[in-house]
């Protein structure tokens, strides 16, 4: 298996944001932004493991910046760091004014993603080799983030058995 480059992995996608995409604010719909968020880090996912993939966690999403209607909004995402079957994803938000062609950053996200075999169990993906300045920090400060989503699933897990199912109608 041969090690894969980070931007052989970079997807984009860019959608006008139309005033049905707004919420109540007036501005982009979350949920809509996060749906987005995570289509185009599945084809990134995708296009590095090269088999299918299935999402473990939204890891992060931090909305910098709200959206008005008329501005597009660009996502770029791209593998940049990757465990044994498991990958990182980050995705970087850039809402556009199209009147003036004024950008900001508007939002960032991570994700994590498993490569599975025809059976559904997790395979092994390629390493990953960052290039570019952003890539190469994205994929050194991911040891930090790799920690932390660790102790955050061991939380959940710990939460989900004290949780109790009950039947509302009952």
């Amino acid at each position: 298996m041969r090690d894969v480059y980070s931007k052989e992995s970079r997807a984009v996608k860019i959608s006008h944001v139309f005033p049905t995409d707004t919420n109540n604010n007036g501005t982009l719909f979350g949920g809509k932004l996060m749906s987005y968020i995570d289509d185009i880090a599945s084809i990134s996912a995708m296009r590095h493991a090269r088999s299918p993939i299935v999402t473990a966690s939204t890891d992060s999403v931090d909305f910098l910046v709200p959206i008005p209607p008329n501005h597009s909004v660009c996502l770029e995402s791209f593998v940049t760091w990757t465990g044994r079957s498991s990958m990182e994803v980050f995705v970087k938000v850039i809402a556009e004014n199209l009147l003036t062609g004024e950008r900001t950053i508007a939002a960032t996200a991570f994700l994590t993603f498993v490569a599975l075999n025809e059976e559904g169990k997790p395979v092994q993906v390629p390493n990953v080799i960052p290039e570019s300045e952003e890539e190469k920090y994205l994929y050194e400060t991911a040891k930090d983030r790799v920690e932390a989503r660790k102790k955050r699933r061991k939380a959940s897990k710990e939460l989900a058995k004290n949780l109790h199912i009950e039947t509302p109608w009952e």
